[in-house]
């Protein structure tokens, strides 16, 4: 599609068709128009800070930003359903988004089973811990959203617009590397942790081209971020309490990240970059892509 639908309010008919999608001038429009409804969602959402703390607010309010931008964005300039972005239905949808969690969760859990195993990692008791299955649901729920609105911010409609318009590497690299310094505000930040991040958006990225969906890079990160918290390590620099244990290291913050979690360490560099190797490998059903028409065309 190389123009705008009709817009009854427009009277410049040339206009609409020069910020048409195929346009560069359509491109920084609407890719700035998502980015700025992005800034807003966000600063809009901190008020959820005061009432629900840092990581409720923090998921529902990328989640809600990412449905805001994404719907906004193709609603006003193109009149997409929201579900182009990559998140229909149908034949692969359910596999795409198991295979991701069980990639993601089964490398977290691997990368934290190896130093138990070893002696170098030890899973101690709380003081005090309390465990509550309705507290182990709540936050799984809540880890889900999160996954879900960073994957539509960093891999919606802008990225994917860019993919079909400059390429799928001269995207995926940048936007990766801009997913790794979101991060960089998090509590205990570090270079080798902003790094790693960098180096999970590439590979978010990545699994987008493999899927052309969604489905499997929103499992991949929530499989990823919902096993951290089980073993009781920090997740980007946040506690999250949902079990009775906390995770002590026999290991140097250089592998166990310190207090920012894993993600800081290079166990997480080793293991991230074994599941390209894993992803390139597993069985994923490659769906149409309705914005990156190119990922379509037969390599």
């Amino acid at each position: 599609m190389n123009a705008l639908p009709d817009n009854p309010g427009s009277t410049d008919p040339s206009a609409i068709q020069s910020a048409g999608p195929g346009t560069r001038l359509g491109i920084i429009l609407r890719v700035a128009f998502f980015l700025g409804t992005v800034i807003v969602g966000l600063w809009m959402f901190q008020f959820l800070l005061s009432v629900f703390g840092v990581v409720v607010a923090g998921t529902f309010g990328l989640f809600m930003t990412g449905v805001s931008a994404n719907l906004l964005t193709m609603r006003i300039f193109d009149r997409r359903p929201f579900s182009d972005i990559g998140l229909a239905s149908g034949p692969g949808a359910s596999r795409n988004l198991v295979i991701g969690i069980l990639a993601g969760g089964g490398a977290a859990a691997a990368m934290l089973a190896a130093p138990l195993l070893a002696g170098t990692g030890h899973l101690v008791a709380r003081p005090n811990g309390v465990f509550a299955w309705s507290s182990l649901l709540f936050y799984l729920a809540v880890l889900a959203f999160g996954a879900a609105g960073e994957e539509m911010i960093f891999r919606g409609y802008a990225f994917q617009l860019l993919i079909e318009k400059i390429g799928p590497f001269a995207t995926v690299l940048p936007v990766g590397v801009i997913f790794g310094f979101a991060h960089s505000s998090n509590p205990h930040a570090t270079v080798l942790g902003i790094l790693n991040t960098m180096l999970w958006g590439i590979l978010l990225g990545y699994a987008f081209l493999r899927s052309h969906d969604l489905w499997l890079p929103i499992g991949l990160h929530y499989g990823w971020n919902a096993v951290l918290p089980l073993f009781g390590v920090n997740l980007s620099g946040l506690t999250i309490d949902v079990t009775r244990y906390f995770y002590r290291w026999d290991l140097a913050p250089l592998w166990s990240g310190g207090a920012y979690g894993p993600e800081g360490g290079l166990l997480t560099t080793i293991f991230a970059g074994a599941l390209f190797f894993l992803l390139a490998r597993a069985p994923v059903v490659p769906r149409p892509a309705a914005i990156a028409c190119i990922l379509n065309e037969p390599e």
